[in-house]
């Protein structure tokens, strides 16, 4: 009995004795020759001048125009919907024509189908459709820009 209390006094004091030491000692790697030794730097962090609501999601997609009536294709859309069912894209579209948007729906090579509500050939006018939209129906604040690829 005497015997484990020894043992249990003694590694009890070996493990005071390492953590006291570990209050002195350093963690520095500043001498480390080693590769995998990197030092610790604060990030730095840049500040987005730009308020939330001008960012715009930018998604660079082949697409091609499935409505039979438009003809022309542009290099920029205002995306506002997107589904894999053609029929839910076609009701979303009848919805969106009794609000005055003018839809146009896109099938991309994934056979998702988008929901477009305007088009340009400059990237310009295509942000400030989106931030007109943003503004005038909060309920499209997830609008975004699709580029068209080629």
């Amino acid at each position: 009995m005497q015997l484990i209390k020894a043992l249990t006094l003694t590694t009890l004091t070996f493990v005071i004795v390492s953590c006291a030491s570990l209050n002195g000692g350093t963690s520095s790697f500043e001498d480390s020759d080693s590769p995998y030794v990197e030092e610790e730097t604060t990030p730095v962090v840049k500040e987005d001048k730009q308020p939330e609501q001008t960012k715009i999601v930018v998604k660079e997609e082949k697409v091609k125009v499935i409505d039979e009536k438009e003809s022309e294709v542009f290099k920029y859309y205002v995306i506002i919907g997107s589904f894999r069912v053609l029929d839910n894209a076609k009701n979303y579209k009848k919805q969106l024509f009794d609000e005055g948007f003018l839809p146009v729906l896109l099938e991309n090579e994934n056979g998702l189908y988008r929901v477009s509500v305007s088009a340009y050939n400059e990237e310009m006018p295509a942000r400030q459709r989106i931030n007109s939209i943003r503004n005038k129906y909060s309920k499209y604040d997830d609008v975004w820009l699709l580029i068209r690829r080629q």
